[in-house]
């Protein structure tokens, strides 16, 4: 369930009260929250499929009949709506929503406090953080709200959330900020956590601070039953501002890339390597790139990405990615117990080294799906692990250990029999029968994998937020 919401601190330092009204507030700031009603064209199968078996008298006259009511002998469609917020963030037009909201639609007109309705088109996207940036086009300047400083929001401020939450509208909901620094899917995730009223509609509205600053985007909702319970998340301005500012400069999203495979350092690793902390990231692996231009090795411990602490695994991935491509960056690493300073310049991100949806590469012959470095099993490898000439799937070479995959307990050296019920032969075959899983709409993806002799079946995420 995916939501909006907005977080209002209720004044200074020396006036943590309750404020007596949100009332002037919410006149100023309504004008620059929008509904957003997004238009999709939905296939829709006849609602009469008989089965008569193959060759029966009855199979051409139910054809017939299928035909018939079938425009143009296919499937008849539908338009499908979805219902959702966003808020308009430059005069010139540009307003931001929760890619969810948007994806896939065919037409997308937001709706104004005072009744108007502009046509939007898609400026840009970023599904790592469901964000999407669109662009209406007006005769007269536009109400606007800016971002505001996110990480100064502290646990317990006032917030204000101000949506469209079950077509209703430009409802307003007040709350305050339940805690900080909250992650659900996303490698690059950095959520609120309020306690404001959101629900289904509320998706892609800002979150606003006491000062009428946007400290977030309402993104999603934790319930049991499909309604506020109270536990809502809203993607921070300190993420989504940086998103934007790319999507106006781009069109896309150009991030930091570092060149190395990591894993947490546990206390057995950290008591393995004569530890005192089990905070920074091991290096396992340094495929080619910058990091081992700078002469990175498997093994190095990083404890510092640019002068900031790095925690775990999950720190320094969130860091680089938010980082420009080209920064020269110093890495603090530990080496064999000894601290040392290297000089790194970090390169682009791109779709095929990513841990989600990964792209082909040297042929097919590898890919990255989902946190899975994917190869095809050689006749070496069915020698070495004693496999038949005839044993079929793809080998899981790498697992991203901040990846569904992982938590799912997947290992390097497994391998994938099957994905949905379908054989694979090669990590291709992975990938287009995950992308069919989830074109569906399904959100998981049932994989049987091989291990040690034995077989079983993984219910893998997949990110359909």
């Amino acid at each position: 369930l995916f939501l909006l919401l907005f977080l209002f601190p209720a004044g200074d330092l020396e006036s943590r009260a309750v404020p007596e009204s949100f009332a002037d507030l919410v006149e100023k700031l309504s004008p620059s929250v929008v509904n957003i009603t997004s238009t999709t064209l939905e296939k829709k199968q006849p609602d009469f499929n008989p089965m008569v078996p193959r060759g029966s008298p009855f199979e051409d006259f139910f054809r017939e009949f299928q035909d018939r009511n079938s425009p143009e002998n296919g499937p008849r469609r539908r338009r499908g709506t979805a219902l959702g917020s966003g808020f308009i963030i430059s005069s010139d037009g540009f307003v931001v929503t929760n890619n969810h909201v948007i994806e896939n639609a065919d037409e997308i007109e937001i709706e104004m406090l005072d009744g108007t309705s502009l046509q939007a088109t898609v400026y840009g996207r970023d599904e790592k953080t469901d964000i999407a940036l669109l662009k209406v086009e007006s005769d007269e300047p536009l109400p606007y709200v800016e971002f505001g400083d996110s990480t100064l929001a502290r646990v317990g401020d006032w917030v204000l959330a101000i949506g469209n939450p079950l077509g209703q509208g430009f409802s307003v909901s007040a709350g305050i900020i339940s805690a900080r620094g909250r992650y659900l899917s996303g490698r690059y995730d950095d959520f609120i956590q309020t306690d404001a009223a959101i629900n289904r509609g509320n998706s892609g509205g800002p979150l606003f601070d006491i000062k009428g600053k946007v400290i977030g985007v309402n993104t999603a909702i934790l319930s049991p039953n499909g309604g506020s319970i109270g536990i809502g998340f809203s993607m921070s301005a300190a993420v989504v501002s940086n998103v934007v500012k790319q999507l106006k400069e781009f069109r896309e999203i150009r991030r930091g890339w570092l060149g190395v495979r990591i894993q947490d350092i546990t206390e057995d690793v950290a008591k393995a390597l004569g530890l005192d902390t089990i905070k920074g990231a091991l290096v396992t692996d340094v495929p080619e790139g910058p990091a081992r231009k700078a002469g990175i090795k498997s093994g190095d411990i990083i404890v510092e990405f640019d002068q900031l602490l790095i925690e775990n695994t999950r720190s320094l991935i969130k860091k680089v990615g938010d980082s420009p491509v080209g920064k020269k960056v110093n890495l603090k690493i530990i080496r064999d117990g000894v601290e040392l300073i290297k000089s790194v310049e970090l390169g682009l991100l791109k779709d095929e080294m990513a841990s989600s949806g990964g792209r082909s590469n040297n042929k097919d012959k590898t890919l990255t799906v989902y946190g899975m470095t994917l190869s095809e099993i050689t006749k070496e490898f069915k020698e070495k692990f004693d496999l038949a000439d005839s044993f079929e799937g793809v080998l899981v070479a790498q697992v991203d250990q901040v990846s569904d995959a992982a938590i799912k307990g997947i290992q390097p050296g497994d391998i994938i029999i099957k994905v949905a019920q379908q054989e694979v032969l090669r990590p291709l075959d992975v990938q287009n029968e995950i992308d069919k899983i989830k074109k569906s709409g399904r959100s998981s993806v049932l994989l049987l994998i091989y291990r040690n002799g034995a077989r079983r079946f993984v219910a893998l995420a997949l990110d359909n937020r």
